[in-house]
């Protein structure tokens, strides 16, 4: 849990860029690089800072062709589907949701060859009932991040 508008500041810093080091988040807030190291390790152990990465455009990597992939399920295998699904390379998030699909999948590929690849290759899963491929033509926003307000 965040304590205070401290560890709300150390935050924002990492989540800008996360090689930004102890001594510039000290110098920027007021306190002792020790206590900036203090603070990171507790937001670490508690679960809140899980991993320290980098963002890459994937779309100059080659990556041009995103989709949103709803996926309708034999209801006894949705976790088993999800798992299934989760460990195509190709794959950036799988979610269970509600309404008339079982499953979510957003993913990215190189061309629509992979992405015919991909759809077959889905469909080959005997408890997948049915799927509903969607192409972004265009990114309006996409952000992992949220307000760090209470």
């Amino acid at each position: 849990m965040i304590t205070d508008e401290l560890d709300k500041r150390i935050l924002e810093f990492l989540r800008e860029d996360s090689r930004v080091s102890l001594k510039v988040i000290a110098e920027n807030t007021g306190k002792p690089v020790s206590t900036i190291h203090e603070r990171i390790k507790k937001l670490v152990k508690n679960g809140i800072l899980r991993k320290f990465t980098v963002l890459i455009d994937y779309g100059k990597m080659g990556y041009g062709i995103k989709v949103l992939i709803l996926i309708n399920v034999d209801g006894k295998h949705i976790i088993d589907v999800e798992n299934y699904v989760s460990q195509h390379p190709n794959v950036q998030a799988v979610y269970d949701i509600t309404g008339e699909f079982d499953v979510a999948v957003l993913a990215a590929f190189k061309s629509m060859s992979e992405l015919d690849k991909f759809v077959k290759w889905l469909l080959q899963n005997p408890f997948i009932r049915q799927t509903r491929t969607s192409i972004v033509f265009r990114v309006v926003k996409e952000t992992i991040h949220l307000p760090l307000t209470d």
